[in-house]
């Protein structure tokens, strides 16, 4: 089981052990240390916390399957998670999503059902996804390119002053970063930032790094002549 709750992992261990599920080992071990103890351990199924990496939990389990495809992932939710994220777990290729929020009996069918090898969904996401009037893509791998309108959008640079660097026009930036959204389940700039730091595609501080053509917005008319006075 890979989860932060490091406190209950002996408590997590010999609960899964009474349910039969073998050699449960748990670890918070994450990214190139987590890909070291998958190859180590060679696991049959892994467990995942849906907040090990907040939202970026569904598209680094996606990225976790394009590495280890003959894996079996189930996602287990203890802390509150938005239903509408937790079916992306889905999307990018986990097998089971099972909530605490829906209650003991159906926890407890789900976590039995992952022990089985049964695919399970949590209702309330099932029926979320069961409303979406199209059917969800996995996410994109975050390429090159998509990186660096990361760096980019995340150093507050526009549309037209990114596709300036790269080549490319606003357009192509605007469906570029849409992608980006969509695969990160972010929803702006703010989420996109905290993602690109916590899947470390940009440095926690960020790096100050300007357009060369950056001009500060002329003020209003209005307030032309008109200084700042700090209260």
């Amino acid at each position: 089981m890979v989860s932060r709750d490091t406190k209950n992992f002996k408590r997590y261990k010999v609960e899964l052990e009474k349910m039969n599920f073998k050699n449960v080992t748990c670890t918070e071990a994450e990214k190139d240390a987590l890909n070291f103890v998958i190859r180590e351990r060679e696991p049959d199924l892994l467990i995942f916390n849906a907040r090990f990496y907040e939202h970026s939990t569904p598209y680094l389990l996606g990225e976790l399957k394009r590495e280890f495809p003959d894996i079996v992932f189930a996602v287990i939710s203890l802390d509150k998670y938005p239903p509408e994220l937790a079916m992306y777990f889905i999307a990018n290729g986990v097998k089971s999503y099972v909530s605490y929020f829906d209650g003991i009996d159906e926890l407890m069918k789900g976590i039995k059902a992952i022990r089985d090898g049964i695919t399970y969904v949590s209702p309330e996401v099932d029926e979320c996804m069961d409303k979406r009037e199209e059917d969800l893509r996995p996410a994109s791998k975050m390429t090159n390119k998509y990186k660096e309108i990361i760096f980019y959008t995340c150093e507050g640079w526009k549309d037209e002053e990114i596709g300036d660097v790269l080549g490319l026009t606003r357009r192509t930036i605007s469906t570029h970063k849409s992608e980006i959204y969509r695969s990160l389940n972010v929803r702006n700039e703010n989420e996109l930032i905290k993602a690109a730091k916590e899947l470390e595609f940009i440095e926690q501080h960020g790096t100050s790094f300007y357009p060369k053509d950056f001009v500060v917005s002329p003020l209003p008319d209005k307030l032309k002549g008109k200084r700042f006075k700090a209260k």
